[in-house]
């Protein structure tokens, strides 16, 4: 392709960005399809010349990454900031410089009257993942508030349906479809963590896009505090979509010289539905510098097993059966420091509890290493009890509005990162633990919203808090770096690429109901690889929602994550040791393939029904499952496509078993489900496996290989 001096080209695999290179702040003129190789850029001047209607201006305010109000701009989106005058709200940006070098654009541009100065930049890397970021100088001698950043990006008008990921606590990432055909769809989140009800993910596409068809427009915004999701339809036909950290009021007030920068804007175009916004996305996270890269240790949590009940010789013997049916990792939860009997209490004093540990957690970890496993150790160092030696003497450390009662939350208050002696006391306190015991992983929690989250007393103060915990986060991987870090908020309230960019898994959600899961984790898929998701099975009753549940089914769901037991095994019967060993062996068989595969999720027409697997991506191998949710209109189950397969391979294809009995109400079972098969992979993909009947909260796993 040849290149005009007015447009950069950006250019991945799949799709193609086009951006103007001139004077005014850029625009996008083209993101989707990847364009043909000798199309001449120069050639969207007359595509990009709009039409002027009577009755309005006489021009057609610039839909750039970065809208002005100066130019006629009336929609969200751009700069909002101003002096304590008022003054100096709408800027007029002229260019600076520019840059286009390969897959990377960059634009500053400048208002000296206004006396700002603002920045963009874009990305396309070679999996298909735009991203946007910008940053607004002050360069006035008055102090600049700054209300807003929010970069914006247009999609075409045919992209009129939307899917968002809303929910609450143990009911995270449920997917709402929304028609936007005029005016605009929001959401906020104001909690001050990422959230449980508003993920910051938005898809925009064709009417009735799903897995396998139609445009998408995906975007996200790696941030782990407030923002902003926006998609509209402006008046004139245009449309945009919009992510932006949501500013509290004063929360960003530059002097002379200070900056302010965005989150980063996460985006991807497929033009073969979400399959391939989810390819996009897994493999721009698989190749950041400190992916996890190690087989994923299959872990035992202690949570549910004892709770606040801690005893050395309890845990050694549960430790003891961990290990002898193939854990790897031992996973010591809540209750292990100083005074910790309840929720209400010694939240911030980070010293071991010398009444339950008088060896020191030395003991248990020593224990632990010696059968051959990982110790892991849960902190939750952001927030603070009342009732603990550190607020009382250190009550000024809290977030909170002077004169005002605190809100609380599960008896706890928030640490106040963006203090300097805060967070030294927590990095001091995690490096002493850390380097004394033989910590291999952490779990780190953040049980409660931050509302009314007054910095020093005053201001609010999320924007400062989500910066200091990313800067403490990092100040403790530069000292450990060898220590994998879970992030766990309420279960899923914490899940986006910023954090994600500072640990290593995901704990997915505080419910471990296999039936709620299997939709919570096909949601968590869209953005991240399943060797991110924490995936557990837990007793056979459900704590969060009084089910009760088969192993078989447990084991399926949590199957394809990260695999993990919060579960008494110590008191666990003889047939159900024996049922969890059999699942760790068949996890770890499949391990290799579950953890750096393409996932696949397929479009099946009975929605009582979840299909989706794994694929090689040589096609050489794939793992699948099929999950009967609910009960079936139909009196037999319509087949289960292997999607993803190579059409001109052949392939053995099995059920994998899992123990125990799932009784199924059929006269008659597939021959396969005993004997396997052999069969074109063309037909698998089209024409899929015959099943049979199953009942409402059951799976079965189809493992297929090629022999050809």
């Amino acid at each position: 392709m040849t290149e005009s001096s007015a447009y950069a080209v950006l250019h991945s695999s799949s799709s193609s960005v086009v951006i103007t290179h001139d004077s005014a702040v850029p625009r996008v003129v083209h993101w989707g399809a990847r364009l043909p190789e000798g199309v001449d850029a120069a050639g969207f001047g007359p595509l990009d010349d709009l039409a002027v209607p009577q009755g309005g201006l006489d021009l057609v305010p610039a839909l750039s990454l970065l809208p002005e109000r100066s130019r006629g701009w009336s929609a969200y989106g751009g700069l909002d900031a101003h002096r304590p005058d008022g003054r100096d709200w709408a800027p007029r940006l002229v260019r600076t410089s520019s840059t286009h070098e390969g897959d990377a654009f960059t634009w500053s541009g400048s208002d000296p009257v206004a006396g700002v100065s603002v920045s963009v930049r874009a990305r396309l890397d070679e999996h298909g993942v735009l991203t946007v970021a910008a940053d607004v100088t002050n360069h006035g001698d008055a102090e600049l508030t700054v209300a807003a950043l929010a970069p914006v990006l247009p999609v075409p008008a045919r992209a009129d349906e939307t899917l968002t990921l809303v929910g609450r606590w143990a009911k995270e990432m449920q997917e709402k479809r929304t028609v936007v055909e005029r005016g605009a769809l929001v959401l906020e989140n104001r909690r001050g963590r990422t959230s449980h009800e508003s993920s910051p993910t938005v898809m925009v596409g064709t009417r009735s896009f799903d897995e396998e068809h139609g445009e998408v427009w995906a975007a996200h915004l790696g941030w782990s505090g407030n923002h902003h999701v926006r998609v509209e339809a402006l008046p004139d036909g245009r449309r945009y979509i919009c992510l932006a950290e949501l500013l509290l009021p004063g929360e960003v007030r530059l002097v002379s010289g200070e900056s302010y920068s965005t989150p980063t804007l996460f985006a991807a175009y497929s033009g073969h539905g979400l399959g391939g916004i989810s390819d996009a996305f897994h493999e721009h996270v698989r190749s950041r510098h400190g992916h996890v890269r190690t087989p994923r240790p299959v872990l035992l949590n202690t949570w549910e097993a004892v709770y606040f009940r801690h005893d050395v010789v309890e845990l050694q013997r549960l430790a003891d059966v961990a290990a002898s049916v193939g854990v790897e990792r031992f996973v010591l939860d809540d209750g292990w420091f100083r005074g910790r009997d309840d929720d209400t209490t010694s939240l911030g004093d980070w010293f071991v509890d010398e009444r339950k540990y008088p060896n020191g957690l030395e003991e248990l970890a020593d224990h632990v290493v010696a059968l051959g496993m990982e110790f892991g150790l849960w902190f939750e160092p952001e927030m603070v009890n009342e009732d603990s030696d550190l607020f009382r003497e250190h009550p000024e450390w809290v977030l909170g509005i002077e004169g005002q009662e605190p809100v609380r939350g599960r008896h706890q208050l928030v640490l106040d990162l963006d203090r300097p002696e805060v967070s030294a006391y927590l990095l001091g306190r995690l490096h002493a633990l850390l380097s004394d015991v033989p910590v291999a992983y952490i779990k780190w929690d953040m049980n409660r919203d931050l509302v009314a989250a007054g910095h020093r007393g005053g201001a609010a103060g999320v924007h400062r808090q989500t910066v200091a915990l990313y800067a403490l986060l990092d100040g403790l991987r530069l000292r450990h770096p060898d220590v994998e870090i879970e992030s766990c908020s309420s279960g899923g309230a914490r899940i986006d690429l910023g954090i994600a960019a500072r640990t290593d898994r995901f704990w997915t959600s505080d419910c471990n109901d296999a039936l709620e899961r299997q939709r919570i984790q096909r949601a968590f898929s869209y953005l991240l690889p399943p060797e991110l998701m924490g995936a557990h099975v837990g007793p056979t009753w459900a704590h969060t929602t009084a089910r009760t549940h088969t192993l078989p089914f447990r084991a399926a769901t949590a199957m394809f994550g990260h695999l993990g037991f919060e579960w008494d095994l110590a008191t666990a019967t003889p047939e159900d040791r024996a049922g969890v060993a059999q699942v760790i062996e068949v996890h770890k068989r499949h391990r290799a393939l579950l953890h750096h595969g393409r996932v696949v999720r397929v479009d099946h027409p009975d929605t009582s029904a979840l299909v989706h697997g794994v694929v090689a991506h040589d096609g050489g191998e794939a793992l699948f499952s099929y999950a009967q949710l609910t009960t079936t209109d139909a009196t037999t189950p319509a087949p289960m496509r292997l999607v993803g397969l190579d059409p001109a391979r052949r392939y053995r294809v099995e059920r994998v078993a899992l123990p125990g009995a799932v009784w199924s109400p059929g006269k008659h079972q597939p021959a396969w489900y005993d004997d396997g098969l052999e069969a074109d992979g063309a037909l698998l993909s089209l024409v899929g496996l015959p099943l049979g009947v199953h009942v409402p909260e059951s799976a079965t796993l189809v493992h297929a290989i090629a022999i050809g």
